[in-house]
């Protein structure tokens, strides 16, 4: 199970006023989007129209991780804090390791091509809650450690909001984003201390589930991310057994994998920019992905910071991010026999681009 480094935990636990949870808030923020080019590069390396099932899975799961990385900002505003989406150093480098020290220095999370391999070892590791329901299968399954999770440091800037905040809290409510994209149950203004209560319970069952269920808290059709991945490591969906312990067991249809060349393009792990030719048509193409990607990142950062109607505009360059990313993954890698391109979520801002 991930550990979180201990002194963020500490540092909500000994925060005296709002301001101080203002930089575990940044801090989750960049762990949200930490996760997306991981989970988006397995996406995108699926060949189109093949392995659909585990497609709309992970797509799932990138879309709930969107909304926890604008919930963390909501929040960040409402203390009177301010994102920072637009920087160098939001960025991870991959391979490396995630912020906050998420999962210990041994824990490094690249950008790969979609595994069982990956998903169990790296997302399901992610995303793993602090007491993982154990659901009989066809497969043996290894008894694993308990340790501190992402839903603990969650739980520690909870019980300090709930503590210290006033009842109605000081940030500016013209910086809250909604958007049409997400259901407004989900995604709304936080103005008071108990929408914020409301708002992190929301992250941590989307992510983890509960003690007692697999499902999203309150959300009662749709698996917690955790065992979502599961899903896909076992190649069966997790449905309710009333015969299995928890209620539920692997025993739901088979979601069809295809990790073969015919279902998953062989890109090269980690790929960068700078591996590739100059004035080739790959590195041309990598140019353009991560100059959408830049284009994203500043938009985000001036949704969260003045702009929220933005936020549905913003969903647009994801669009051409997708297309970028596809026609990247379909590429022979120059040089490196019997390898794709993989996009490589440098952040690369306009100006290294002219000057490139």
């Amino acid at each position: 199970m991930l550990k979180i480094d201990s002194k963020y935990v500490e540092m909500a636990q000994r925060a005296t006023e709002l301001c101080e949870l203002h930089i575990l808030l940044q801090k989750a923020i960049e762990l949200e989007h930490s996760t997306i080019p991981p989970y988006l590069t397995a996406m995108y390396s699926l060949i189109p129209k093949t392995n659909m099932g585990a497609r709309s899975i992970i797509h799932s799961i990138v879309v709930e991780e969107m909304l926890h990385m604008t919930i963390s900002a909501n929040i960040l505003n409402a203390l009177g804090g301010h994102p920072k989406i637009n920087t160098p150093d939001f960025v991870p480098e991959y391979p490396g390791n995630l912020p906050m020290g998420i999962g210990g220095s041994g824990f490094v999370v690249g950008l790969e091509k979609f595994s069982k391999k990956v998903v169990k070892n790296v997302f399901m590791e992610i995303e793993e809650p602090e007491h993982p329901i154990e659901f009989p299968t066809l497969m043996a399954k290894a008894t694993l450690p308990t340790f501190a999770t992402i839903g603990a440091f969650y739980n520690a800037i909870q019980a300090k909001i709930e503590e210290i905040a006033p009842d109605t809290l000081p940030g500016d409510s013209a910086l809250q984003v909604t958007s049409n994209f997400f259901d407004s149950n989900l995604l709304y203004p936080i103005l008071t201390k108990q929408d914020a209560i409301n708002a992190i319970n929301i992250i941590i069952d989307q992510g983890e589930g509960t003690e007692d269920s697999p499902l999203g808290g309150e959300n009662d059709y749709e698996l917690a991310h955790y065992y979502r991945f599961e899903e896909l490591y076992y190649g069966q969906k997790l449905v309710k057994d009333p015969d299995a312990e928890h209620g539920y067991s692997f025993t739901g249809p088979t979601i069809p994998i295809d990790t073969s060349r015919t279902g998953v393009y062989p890109i090269y792990p980690n790929t960068k920019t700078d591996m590739l030719p100059d004035n080739s048509e790959a590195k041309n193409r990598m140019n353009e992905f991560n100059s959408s990607y830049y284009s994203l990142l500043a938009g985000l950062h001036d949704v969260f910071n003045g702009k929220p109607n933005d936020l549905d505009k913003n969903i647009g360059t994801m669009y051409d991010i997708k297309l970028s990313a596809e026609k990247l993954c379909a590429m022979p890698f120059p040089n490196k026999r019997g390898y794709n391109v993989g996009p490589s979520f440098e952040f690369v801002s306009p100006t290294a681009f002219l000057l490139s």
